[in-house]
C-alpha cells in the first residue's frame, strides 16, 4: 500500500474533475495546515488544525483519508472515495459532508437507496453501518460525534 505524502497536491488533484487515484498516490513531502476549522459542515476549508501525516487507507485504496485534529479535540477525517461499492461500520455517530462527487447510500436497516452529491451531507448513527456506491469520485469530510 502507498500513502499520500503531500496534502496540498492531494486536495488540488481530487478537487479537479477527472483526477484519478494514480494522480496522487505515491507522492512524498510534508503536510501543512491548510484548513480552517468551523462547526458549519459546508465551509471551504479548515484552519488552525493539525493533520496526522499517516494516511488512513481502506478497501485496497478505494477510500483514503487523513485525520484532522482541532484545538478543542474534535476529530474529523478529510478524504476521497473512488468509484466503488463499499460497506462502512461506524463506532461514533458520523456526518458525512460531501465536498464533490456523487454517491448513493443505504443505512443499516433501510431497504432503499438515497442519492447525495457535493454540497450535501448525510448522517449515520453510531454502532451502525452503511452501504455506499460511489458514482463519481467523492471528496468528503467526516465529522465524528
Amino acid at each position: 500500500m502507498r500513502r499520500i505524502g503531500n496534502m496540498v497536491r492531494y486536495l488540488t488533484l481530487t478537487a479537479a474533475k477527472g483526477a484519478t487515484q494514480s494522480d496522487w498516490l505515491g507522492h512524498s513531502g510534508s503536510i501543512c495546515s491548510v484548513f480552517t476549522l468551523s462547526e458549519e459542515p459546508t465551509v471551504p476549508q479548515l484552519d488552525n488544525v493539525s493533520i496526522l501525516k499517516k494516511s488512513n487507507i481502506y478497501f485496497d485504496g478505494k477510500c483514503v483519508s487523513h485525520t484532522v485534529l482541532a484545538p478543542d479535540g474534535t476529530r474529523k477525517t478529510v478524504g476521497v472515495i473512488f468509484p466503488s461499492s463499499l460497506t462502512f461500520n461506524t463506532g461514533a455517530p458520523e456526518i458525512m459532508e460531501l465536498v464533490a462527487g456523487r454517491c448513493r447510500i443505504r443505512r443499516a436497516g433501510e431497504s432503499g437507496w438515497t442519492t447525495y452529491e457535493g454540497g450535501q451531507s448525510f448522517s449515520v448513527p453510531g454502532n451502525s453501518s452503511f452501504d455506499i456506491e460511489t458514482l463519481q469520485t467523492l471528496d468528503y469530510v467526516c465529522h465524528f460525534g
